[in-house]
């Protein structure tokens, strides 16, 4: 269990968060919509709590 989460779903996850980071910036840099900047910082925040509870369950399966 502590491997499916450590090698699969933290970098997945992980990149997840780079790619919604990417398209933010390169929409604020061709100054785009608000609304797209808005929406993907909102994706960015969810994605990264969900990328910090997959690293601590990653964690504590290892502490089991």
């Amino acid at each position: 269990m502590t491997s499916f989460f450590s090698i699969f779903l933290l970098p997945i996850a992980l990149i997840a968060v780079t790619i919604v980071l990417m398209l933010g910036l390169l929409n604020m840099m061709r100054g785009g919509s608000p609304n797209t900047s808005q929406r993907l910082m909102r994706l960015r925040v969810l994605l990264q709590f969900i990328a910090i509870i997959i690293a601590m369950l990653a964690i504590w399966a290892m502490g089991r």
